[in-house]
Order: structure tokens, then sequence, then C-alpha cells
């Protein structure tokens, strides 16, 4: 019905090409228009305005020779007042835009090692996006956004890269796990240390204490018993802690058997043998 009256109607974010027995004649903008088809106007087609997306891969090697897929994202457009330029000059746009990325990939990445291309990947794409720009800008498109969101090395060198991060954190697990073994060590001693100091500052002020306890004990029996000599009390006193302990030894379940003399002479024996063994520390001292 369009074409018996002469109409024709073009879409929102597109314009269309109009002829003229075979010339272009003028660019018609969204909405209704006449078209005299016999005066030998005609569409020539159509030509989308929208932001359009191109994703390219493209595979090349870097300077440490690891190949890799590099996959770029180009988001493009036609340009309104070029629509001419973009509809006649180029034949097969998203060809001519991957010949672009490719070549500009190819003459980049080699440049840079493998670690180094993950780490500039934004001036990758900058160096993809200036030149298609300058390019693409001759027919009439215009670059909106290049980004370079994938870049694959082959399988094995991954895993070589992966195997290498990981002895890389293990070996750091392991300075960290000694680093705290160490420190564990050295409190360690410094509490066995501290622990045996106070030990013996307990094991001194106990002696002490025995030595003040029985010398007040000789003296008050000496002095409350007349004719009784220091000697005497403390053989007495010497006598009663050893059968003492002999009782604690025998009271013990743990306790091996223990024979000593018995006789009436055997307790002359024992205080002899007690005192004589401590004038002889006495004398080491």
């Amino acid at each position: 019905m369009g074409n018996l009256f002469c109409l024709v109607q073009v879409d929102q974010s597109t314009v269309a090409i109009k002829e003229t027995f075979g010339k272009f004649d003028e660019i018609l903008d969204p909405g209704c228009h006449f078209l005299p088809w016999f005066l030998g106007s005609q569409l020539a087609g159509h030509l989308s305005l929208r932001v359009q997306q191109l994703d390219v891969r493209c595979e090349t090697k870097t300077k440490d020779n690891v190949f890799v897929n590099v996959v770029a994202s180009i988001q493009y457009r036609a340009l309104a007042d070029k629509a001419s330029d973009a509809f006649y000059k180029l034949s097969n746009t998203r060809s001519q835009i991957q010949a672009y990325v490719f070549d500009v990939i190819r003459a980049s990445v080699p440049k840079l090692n493998l670690d180094d291309v993950f780490e500039q990947k934004n001036e990758i794409a900058k160096a993809v996006e200036d030149e298609l720009g300058k390019a693409m800008s001759a027919y009439g498109y215009e670059i909106v956004q290049t980004l370079i969101v994938d870049i694959e090395p082959d399988e094995h060198v991954k895993r070589a890269m992966n195997e290498i991060n990981a002895a890389a954190r293990m070996r750091l697990a392991a300075n960290e796990k000694a680093e705290a073994e160490k420190i564990l060590q050295i409190k360690r001693a410094e509490g066995e240390a501290e622990s045996k100091y106070l030990s013996g500052l307990g094991i001194a002020r106990q002696r002490q204490a025995i030595v003040d306890g029985l010398r007040d004990s000789v003296l008050g029996f000496s002095e409350n018993v007349p004719g009784t000599s220091a000697k005497d009390v403390m053989d007495m006193v010497l006598v009663t802690q050893y059968f003492d302990t002999m009782k604690e030894i025998g009271a013990s379940s743990k306790s091996s058997a223990v024979f000593i003399p018995h006789g009436p002479g055997a307790i002359r024996d024992v205080a002899t043998q007690i005192r004589d063994g401590l004038l002889q520390a006495s004398a080491h001292q």
C-alpha cells in the first residue's frame, strides 16, 4: 500500500538511503516520507544508528613466546551526518573492524611478557580504540568503547602459572608457620626459665624456714631443759626428721622397699651419719 501511494516509513534510530535513478539523493530521517517511484526515486536500504557490539578473538604470541587468545569487545555505531559514507564505502563493516583489531593486537602483545599483558590490557584496549577511531571515522563510523574482556593463555601455561602461585603461597605459609613455632619456643623457654627461677626461690625460702624453725626449736629446748646441749637437741631433731621421712616413704603406695638398721645403737648411728653428711656438705660448699 505504501508503494502505491509513494509513501515510506523510516523507524526510530534508523535512517534510509534514497536514490534517484540509482544515484544517491538524500538521507531520510525517521518518519513518513513521500517517495515518487514513478520519477525514479527508490530506497537503496536502511542504516541503523544504534550502538552495535562486535567480539573479536585474536590469537597471538607474547614476548616470552606464550600463545594467548585475546578477546576484544568493540562497541561502534554509524554517524547520522555521515550515513552515506557508512552505507556506501564499506561492504562489510564487521570484517573491516576485525581486521584492524587483529592488526593492533598482533602489533602490541608481542612486545609484552605474559604478566605484562594482563597488567596492561587497558593500554592495549586504548591502542585498539585509537587505531579504530582514526580508521573508521573515514567510513562514517564512531568507535564508542573498546574493551579487552579476556586473555586466555594455553591450558598448560595456566596450569603452570597456578602451580607457581600455589608454590609461592605454600612457601610464604611455611615461613609464617616457622616464625610462629619460633615464637612459641621462645615463649616456652622464657616460661620454663621463669618457672625454674620461682621454684628456686620457693625452695630457698623453704630451706630457710626449716633452718629458722630448727634453730628456734634447739634454743627453746636448751633453755627449758637444763643440762642439755645444743648438740643433743640437734641430734634428737635430726633423728625425728629422719624417722618422719621414713614414715612418709612407707605410707606412699608407689614406694620401694627400704632397709634400715635396727638395734639399740641404730639411733646413735643414724644421728652420727646424718650429722656427718651435713658437715661434709657444708665443707664442700
